[in-house]
């Protein structure tokens, strides 16, 4: 007299975990607290680069006299 974990039983449980880290996983994305870390986060692939404001220009120089 005890419960049987059939395929569609283990298949439906599977889902429904799914289901729940989606919808929290989506809460957590899109609440307003978060706006700010996402902000900065979403600029670091161009870290590297200099930002335009950033930029002087060099002097030019030669390494041979002419």
């Amino acid at each position: 007299m005890g419960f049987e974990f059939d395929a569609g039983t283990i298949r439906g449980l599977g889902t429904l975990v799914v289901a729940i880290a989606f919808i929290g996983l989506s809460l957590w994305v899109f609440n307003h607290r978060r706006t700010a870390d996402f902000e900065q986060a979403r600029l670091l692939p161009f870290a590297d680069e200099p930002l335009p404001s950033d930029t002087q220009e060099a002097p030019e120089t030669r390494s041979t006299p002419l």
